[in-house]
This record gives C-alpha cells, structure tokens and sequence, in this order.
C-alpha cells in the first residue's frame, strides 16, 4: 500500500500544475489576493487527498490482518428493511493493495459517487458476484435466511473460489469457507465496502426499473423503503407486485 500511495502521490503533483494554471487564469498572480487564492486552493486540495489516502490504507488493515490467504472476498448486503423488492449481496475479491479512492460504505455515498465506483470495482476486481433474493423469498422463508441465501448465490458467482470471507456482520450457515464477521465491516473493510456498492447499485437499478412498472409508489426515489410517500401509496393503492407481505401488515389489511 505505501508503495501505491506514493505512486498516487506522484501522479497527484504532476497533475498539480494544470490546477496552478486554472488558477492562475482565475484570479492572476499580479495581485496579492490572487496568489492568497492559489495557495489555499492548492493547500486544502493536498490536505483533502492526503487524508483520504490515510483513510484507505485504513480500509485495508482487515485485508493485511488475513494477507496470508489467497482470495479475500467482502460479502455484504442490501435491502434487508424495504416494504418491497428484493434483498442483494454483492461479492468481491480485490486485488491485494487495490486502490480505489472515496469507497466506503455504500450509504455514506451520493450515487453518482456509487456509480462511478461501481464502474471501478467491477474493472479492478480479481471476482466479483451479486445475487438477488426474490420478495417472495423472503416472504417464505424470513429475511434472515433470505439474506444468507442470496450472500451464498454471490459467493457461488465469483470466478475464483474465496479462500476467506470477510462480513459484514454476519456467520453465514452452510459455508465452510473459513469466515471472520466484521461489525460495520462496510466503513471498515475495502472488500465490505465494495461489496457493498455493487449491490447497493444493482437494487437501486432495479428498483428505478420497478418504478416504471408499478408508478405511484415512488420507487426511484424510495427503493422501496418505508418513506412516507411510500407508506402513503401503499394505503391508497395496495399492495403491488413486488411487496413483501410479511413486511406491510401494519399498513393494509391482507
């Protein structure tokens, strides 16, 4: 990682002068203002990168911690409290000293951040899966196990076959894959954390899709959680096709 970050670092100066010349066009170096501006510009810039860059090397102390395993796989997942859609793990094995800036949990990101690093995950990862668990799944068999089935399809779509599991939180039954549960592992874990935004992502396109096919329940915006304007149509209209029954009985009558 200090190698890496001190090739980031490299790249980041030699980017700099193309900021010194935007702003020196900006507010000109002829005054003492102007060059006030410039330098404050370029001091928090280098602040702001070097404190993500210590942030990241600290995402990876789990994935140094386990270094002695071949393929470490982040497991997480997204869509455990909606009144509607699906639950979805995502599934990912890093490179060792991967570096992708700004990830992070993937509710701790606007999502156009989470969309360009989904992009970025997907490109870089050695393998990678996501599963999707039905709401009539979850409605048969509670949204506990459906959580634990759809992380065991995501496992079961990665290329390469992990060697650990980092979790978020959880033991996963019926793995024998060897498993270290990491509360709040998705803010402490790159794997987690990239896991993380693939499935956030892949629910979130679903759902934006839902919302075409099922209007009036605000879908796109809410994802099917229980927002009020959710709730609201929810006892207006009634239940849509993609409702978890087992979810909305202190809403409409079933």
């Amino acid at each position: 990682m200090e190698e890496k970050i001190s090739v980031i670092k490299e790249k980041f100066s030699a980017c700099k002068e193309t900021e010194l010349s935007a702003l020196i066009e900006q507010y000109g170096t002829d005054t003492r203002s102007g060059v006030m501006a410039l330098c404050k510009r370029a001091q928090a810039k280098i602040a702001a990168y070097e404190k993500e860059l210590e942030r990241l090397e600290q995402m990876f102390f789990y994935e140094k911690e386990y270094s002695a395993y071949g393929a470490i796989c982040g497991i997480d997942e997204v869509g455990r409290g909606p009144l509607a859609g699906p639950v979805v793990a995502g599934a990912v094995i890093l490179p060792k000293d991967c570096e992708i800036l700004y990830l992070n949990d993937s509710k701790k990101l606007s999502s156009k951040l989470r969309d360009r690093l989904y992009d970025e995950i997907l490109s870089k990862a050695v393998a990678y899966g996501t599963a999707f668990v039905s709401h009539e799944r979850i409605d048969e068999i509670n949204i506990l196990n459906a959580t634990y089935e759809a992380m065991r399809k995501a496992i079961e779509k990665c290329a390469i076959k992990p060697d650990i599991l980092l979790n978020d939180a959880v033991t996963i039954p019926g793995i024998s894959i060897k498993q270290v549960p990491i509360i709040k592992g998705d803010a402490k874990s790159a794997s987690i954390a990239a896991a993380s935004v693939i499935a956030k992502v892949e629910r979130d396109r679903y759902m934006e899709k839902m919302d075409q096919v099922y209007p009036g329940y605000g879908f796109a915006s809410n994802k099917g959680y229980g927002s009020a304007e959710h709730i609201e149509a929810l006892k207006k209209l009634g239940p849509c096709g993609i409702h978890r029954r087992s979810f909305i009985g202190n809403f409409v009558a079933l």
